[in-house]
C-alpha cells in the first residue's frame, strides 16, 4: 500500500464534518427558512432526492437506488485506486481523498434518509445557486485538485 495514511484521515476528517454539519443543520433550521450569515450566504435546510442541482429528484422513488448503487461503485473504486497510488502521488491522493469524502457523506444520507441532507445556500441579488452541503464542496475541491494534478503531470 502506497497510499499515505493521511489520505485516509483526510477522507474520514471530512466525512465527520459533513455528517455534523448536516446533523446541526437539521436540528438548527427550519425547512426552507433561510437563515443570513453573511451577505449572498445563507443557512437553509433543504433535502435532495436526486443527485447534483436535484437532478432526478423528481423521479418517484427508484433514483435512491440507483444513487446508492452508483455511489458505492464510485466510493469502491475511488478506494481501489487510492490503494494503488505511487509514493509521491500526493495531489492524486488528496484529490482522490476530498472526491471519497464527498461520496461516501451523501452516500451515509441516501442510506439512512433515502435523500440527502443541504444547508448552504450562496446568491446573487434573485439569482440563487442550489443549495448543498460540505460532501459537495469535497467533491468538487476533489475534483478542482484532480484537474491541477493532471494539468501538472501533462507539463512535467
Amino acid at each position: 500500500m502506497a497510499t499515505p495514511k493521511w489520505c485516509w484521515w483526510l477522507s474520514g476528517t471530512v466525512v465527520a464534518l459533513d455528517q455534523a454539519t448536516k446533523h446541526l443543520a437539521e436540528t438548527l433550521l427550519a425547512m426552507h427558512q433561510p437563515v443570513p450569515v453573511l451577505p449572498s450566504f445563507n443557512l437553509t435546510l433543504t433535502y435532495n432526492t436526486g443527485a447534483a442541482f436535484s437532478f432526478l429528484a423528481g423521479a418517484d422513488g427508484w433514483q435512491r437506488w440507483f444513487f446508492l448503487g452508483l455511489g458505492t461503485a464510485v466510493s469502491i473504486g475511488l478506494i481501489a485506486w487510492l490503494w494503488r497510488l505511487k509514493p509521491g502521488d500526493s495531489w492524486l491522493a488528496a484529490a482522490l481523498a476530498l472526491i471519497l469524502a464527498g461520496a461516501v457523506g451523501n452516500l451515509i444520507d441516501r442510506a439512512w434518509l433515502g435523500q440527502v441532507i443541504d444547508f448552504i445556500q450562496v446568491y446573487y441579488d434573485r439569482w440563487y445557486f442550489p443549495v448543498f452541503n460540505i460532501a459537495d464542496i469535497s467533491i468538487n475541491i476533489g475534483a478542482a485538485l484532480l484537474v491541477v494534478d493532471s494539468l501538472l503531470r501533462r507539463n512535467a
